[in-house]
């Protein structure tokens, strides 16, 4: 509706408005976190539970409308025929971008359980988000350098400890927990300094994954195999507001997670971790050579 407007106004009404939301629902969002805590009744704590999701998937719902006003942005998106929103799922994808986050809460908002990050504990901080994200659960974890943990011996396995506190919650409610394998953006830079076996993505992390299967003990039963492509060369945060993006490819394919791969010992069992990252990346190397062919027919159609 307002796309003829200058890129730079667009991305000042977006970030306004989304900034507004915010506000607007985080409120009652702490509002009902306070109740929860108030009343210790498990009847009670779950219905709020219920309602704070509620209450997110506003939120996500008004940025997206925010999005189409202020632009025109074009999603094909493939695959997401058989979605359930009852239903627990880990979700799985390419990370290029800041803006990939938005993407991915608006083209599943409502459709799949709302996505939950584990977010790095610092990110508590960010102004009225920080304080959102735990109010819903999101796990934040604290990660230790190899180097601190010979220190500090005592600490090993405090972050799967954290992860299995985080992921007990996770079993009242049907969740989509959201883990980027390449662990950050992806950048040439990164790519060639790691000498990545793939021309579109990073090396892929399975401890991640190995850790939230486990300490979900099975209920974690497929994967959403998310690839996005952009096909602007622009594609950061502040280009989508801006709307600088337009067009963007999104195929979705729903894999099934091997049974035992909840119950193996990825720590301690060289013959599991090397399965476990043998499954992750064959998915890795068909994910690259979707990617190729994603870029290659969007040329065709130009």
């Amino acid at each position: 509706m307002l796309s003829f407007l200058p890129a730079p106004f667009k991305g000042v009404l977006a970030f306004t408005l989304i900034a507004l939301n915010t506000v607007v629902c985080v409120t009652p969002l702490f509002m009902f976190t306070i109740l929860k805590f108030l009343i210790p009744v498990p009847v009670w704590q779950r219905w709020t539970v219920v309602v704070l999701i509620q209450i997110a998937e506003t939120w996500m719902s008004i940025n997206r409308s925010v999005l189409a006003l202020v632009q025109k942005i074009e999603i094909d998106i493939r695959g997401d025929d058989n979605l359930q929103y009852h239903g627990w799922y880990l979700v799985s994808c390419n990370h290029q971008s800041w803006s990939d986050i938005l993407i991915l809460q608006s083209i599943f908002n409502r459709r799949i359980p709302m996505l939950k990050f584990f977010l790095k504990q610092q990110l508590i901080w960010v102004p009225l988000l920080g304080l959102a994200w735990w109010a819903l659960d999101f796990p934040f974890m604290k990660r230790y350098t190899k180097e601190y943990l010979a220190k500090h011996p005592e600490m090993k396995g405090k972050d799967m400890e954290t992860t299995r506190k985080a992921c007990e919650k996770f079993k009242e409610v049907p969740v989509s927990v959201m883990n980027f394998l390449e662990g950050t953006r992806f950048t040439q830079e990164k790519h060639d300094a790691q000498q990545s076996p793939y021309r579109y993505l990073l090396k892929p992390k399975s401890g991640g994954i190995a850790f939230v299967l486990s300490a979900m003990g099975g209920q974690l039963r497929s994967m959403l195999d998310v690839t996005i492509v952009y096909h602007d060369k622009t594609i950061g945060f502040w280009d989508l507001l801006c709307g600088r993006i337009r067009r963007i490819s999104v195929q979705v394919k729903e894999r099934p997670i091997p049974e035992d791969f909840a119950q193996g010992d990825y720590e301690g069992d060289p013959v599991f971790r090397a399965r476990l990252q043998e499954w992750v990346n064959q998915v890795w190397l068909e994910k690259d050579v979707l990617i190729a062919t994603m870029l290659t027919q969007s040329a065709v159609n130009d």
